[in-house]
């Protein structure tokens, strides 16, 4: 166990499934108190289980972190319990069920809807836990992003390829409002891994060419897993990156 996240408070945005679920179980069974939050709750319910028997805990909340109320609200339960939060992990995102059509076919709705839960719920979930760690003068934001905030989306969606550079140029921006508070704020551009149904129905509709294709562009020749996007996590998250912040660190194998 590292002795790093023992009696930290951690809030996971997206905990559902997929990237979500490994990283509260990677920081529960390393000793934090765990907030998963998603509006998905059976699976929800999944994840806190699979970290029971863990040193630390996960408490599941169903939170619709588009919703700036509900997010002020579930961050002010966490500090009443804990006094602060230390870690925030913002992974909750996706494609919403869209596929990739000309911009000229996609509707304010379906663009403000990918928008609203890759970038605005990370902006709501950091505005809420900023006064706690500026108080704290300590605090770690870790922001998942995409290689798609990279370079071009897989998925050919506008709003998705948009929301994820967006992250990272948010990343950027609140490391230099909160470094002198002593938070760092740090970025994961995960490259594909087959994590939850969506990253599955992606896989099968490349087809066998498609697969070979997207392996062969990999340094590694294979895909990763959602552990290697925890251990990431795991990392920036910790105290021995105190001197790092505004960074954004590819894991996808080697591009």
């Amino acid at each position: 166990m590292n002795s790093d996240f023992q009696g930290k408070t951690a809030i996971v945005t997206g905990a559902a499934h997929g990237f979500g679920r490994a990283i509260c179980r990677a920081l529960a069974e390393q000793g934090a108190a765990v907030w998963a939050l998603d509006v998905v709750g059976d699976e929800l319910a999944q994840t806190a289980s699979q970290c029971g028997g863990a040193t630390g805990s996960c408490q599941a909340r169903v939170v619709d972190i588009t919703d700036a109320g509900a997010v002020q609200s579930l961050v002010a339960e966490a500090c009443a319990k804990h006094g602060h939060v230390d870690i925030l992990v913002n992974n909750a995102g996706g494609v919403l069920g869209q596929v990739g059509r000309p911009l000229e076919t996609v509707t304010p709705a379906e663009w403000n809807a990918i928008l609203a839960v890759n970038l605005s719920g990370a902006f709501y979930l950091c505005q809420a836990v900023a006064p706690g760690m500026k108080a704290a003068k300590d605090g770690r934001i870790v922001n998942i992003s995409s290689g798609a905030g990279l370079t071009v989306s897989l998925t050919g969606i506008q709003a998705y390829a948009a929301a994820k550079a967006g992250i990272i140029s948010l990343t950027r921006q609140l490391c230099h409002e909160l470094g002198e508070f002593g938070v760092t704020v740090n970025c994961i551009a995960p490259g594909f891994v087959r994590s939850n149904a969506n990253t599955e129905r992606q896989w099968e509709a490349m087809g066998e060419q498609g697969q070979q294709a997207l392996l062969k562009n990999i340094a590694l020749k294979r895909l990763g897993t959602a552990q290697d996007i925890a251990n990431g996590v795991l990392f920036f998250a910790s105290s021995k990156t105190g001197w790092v912040s505004g960074q954004t660190m590819a894991i996808d194998g080697g591009k």
